[in-house]
Order: C-alpha cells, then sequence, then structure tokens
C-alpha cells in the first residue's frame, strides 16, 4: 500500500511540474505593445476612369509611403506538443498615414486608413519545456483588411478631384504569409515575457472616388502600395 502511495505522489509530483512550463496542453493569453514599421512603396497614381470613362493613365513621379504606428496587441498561444504551438495575434487596429512622394511630397500628408490584420502562427521553440529562456521560430498566415479611408489635405483633394470635390478611399484586402522569430523567457511559474518580430509581405491597391457637385466630374484614382511591415511585439503572458 505504502508503495502505491508513493507511486501516487511521485506521478502527481510529475504532473506538476509539467504543467508549470511551456508543455503540451498549456495555454498562455498575453498584451503588450505592438509596433508596425511598413517596408513601404507605391506605383505611380493612375487616372483609372473620368465618369465611366477608363482611361488607366499614370501620372509620373507621384508617390505614397506609409511610416510607422503603434498600437496594442493581444496573443493567445496553445502548446500542441512540448515543442509546436499555435498563436492567434491581433492588434486594435492602427491608424497609419499616406504620405506623398515625388511630386506628391509637397503635399506631405494626404490621408489616413486603419488596418486590421488578425494573424495565425505555427511556432517551433527550441530548448526544453522547463526552460526559462526559449527562442523559436514561426511561420503562418495574415489577413489584412482597412477600414476608415480618408483623404485628409485638401489641397490634395482639389488637385486630383477638381474644385468642390469629395472623395471616398478604400483599399483591397489580402491574404499574407508570415515569418516570426523571438524569445520567451519565464519570470514565474506563470509569467511569461515574450519579445517577437515578424515579417509580412503585403500589398494593396487604393482606390479613390472623387466626385465635384461644382464640376459634374467623377474622378476615380488608384495606386499600388506595397506595406511589407516588420512588426515588432513585447508582451506579457500568463500561462494557464
Amino acid at each position: 500500500m505504502n508503495i502505491k502511495m508513493l507511486s501516487a505522489a511521485v506521478a502527481a509530483l510529475a504532473f506538476t511540474s509539467a504543467a508549470q512550463a511551456q508543455s503540451a496542453g498549456s495555454v498562455e493569453l498575453g498584451a503588450g505593445w505592438i509596433h508596425e514599421a511598413p517596408q513601404s512603396s507605391s506605383s505611380p497614381l493612375v487616372t483609372y476612369s473620368v465618369n465611366g470613362t477608363v482611361l488607366n493613365q499614370a501620372t509620373p513621379g507621384t508617390g505614397a509611403t506609409v511610416p510607422g504606428s503603434d498600437t496594442l496587441g493581444v496573443n493567445a498561444t496553445y502548446f500542441i506538443t512540448d515543442h509546436i504551438a499555435t498563436e492567434f495575434v491581433f492588434g486594435i487596429p492602427p491608424k497609419f498615414e499616406l504620405d506623398g512622394t515625388g511630386v506628391l511630397q509637397p503635399f506631405g500628408k494626404l490621408g489616413t486608413v486603419r488596418e486590421w490584420t488578425p494573424t495565425l502562427l505555427f511556432k517551433y521553440y527550441f530548448a526544453g519545456a522547463d526552460a526559462k529562456l526559449r527562442p523559436y521560430l514561426g511561420a503562418g498566415v495574415a489577413y489584412t483588411w482597412f477600414t476608415g479611408g480618408q483623404i485628409t489635405n485638401g489641397a490634395f483633394q482639389q488637385t486630383i478631384g477638381g474644385p468642390g470635390s469629395s472623395s471616398t478611399v478604400s483599399a483591397s484586402s489580402a491574404w499574407s504569409p508570415v515569418i516570426n522569430a523571438g524569445l520567451s523567457y519565464q519570470f514565474t511559474k506563470h509569467l511569461y515575457g515574450i519579445v517577437s518580430l515578424s515579417y509580412l509581405k503585403l500589398k494593396t491597391t487604393a482606390t479613390i472616388n472623387n466626385s465635384s457637385a461644382l464640376t459634374g466630374l467623377n474622378v476615380v484614382e488608384k495606386a499600388n502600395i506595397k506595406i511589407n511591415p516588420l512588426v515588432s511585439y513585447v508582451s506579457l503572458a500568463y500561462r494557464f
């Protein structure tokens, strides 16, 4: 009887020790700071149509770039095995500026848009499940869409749409491959610090639909924009 009780106690201790590590079946919930640094470029602005007549005429020397932005991120991680985990990451949609380049550079900031990019990753953790410091590599996919696009520069608006014009702005959604690398550090048996860097291969087509009540013109402008962001994420996670 004593041997059975001792064996049961040893087994329970082993289970408890495993449960205190990033082992199979563990779940982590985290939150932290996301910085998105686009490596952006764009094609020239194209006058796609005027009053429904397709022109598809590029304006040489025009372009735009997207500066960086910061937001709050959340993540949920599930360990399938001691070394393989799947993670869902989502940031409160950051607002990005669109700045003119080339002949549009004198306008400065042209407009703004919000970006939504939920991301699913599969990660491989190195070192043992109970190691304090665990580097990892990951890959996955992100789906990006944009909302709240608007032209905020009045002079630019009148240039592309004519006197008294107003505009609506949209951008195409896209799936993007993601590569990821990071470090996880165990502060306590439940609290972890996480630092990661991801790269997304992301591009979109921005469409500006301009209408003027004064001239009766409807002008549609388009531009292909490569965003290709480097995304830094620093967070604290709680392991259940």
